[in-house]
């Protein structure tokens, strides 16, 4: 019998929302996780060298990936994937972003394996 999933509070960094509708924290699920994401103006977190593959897909705004190669802007309507193993760091542009983030394996905080030294700035 399908089931309705409600979205689960997930802690993150600073002032970004993270609810989780399927996933490690939410439904048990260690295979994928699907969360939606908004984050204030201005908002970035540690860079991370993920355990997990993540597609972010950007309802509205501007997500910013950094990367050991340089930094990619997504908005609204666009997509990126990043891999399990590469160093990223996420921030949003000056308007925000509301996004959705799909992990395999599922989303969880030691397995983001983010720096431990906090953002300058």
């Amino acid at each position: 019998m399908p089931t309705t999933l409600r979205p689960v509070r997930v802690p993150g960094t600073g002032e970004k929302l993270i609810q989780e509708l399927a996933g490690a924290a939410s439904t048990g699920h260690r295979s994928v996780s699907l969360a939606r994401m908004t984050a204030p103006p201005g908002w970035s977190e540690p860079g991370q060298r993920p355990e997990f593959d993540e597609i972010t897909y950007v309802l509205a705004g501007e997500v910013v990936v950094e990367h050991e190669g340089g930094s990619t802007s997504v908005t609204a309507g666009e997509c990126i994937l990043t891999r399990a193993g590469e160093w990223v760091r996420y921030a949003v542009g000056p308007s925000g972003a509301d996004y959705l983030a799909v992990c395999a394996p599922a989303f969880t905080v030691e397995g983001a394996r983010r720096d431990p030294e906090p953002v300058p700035g």
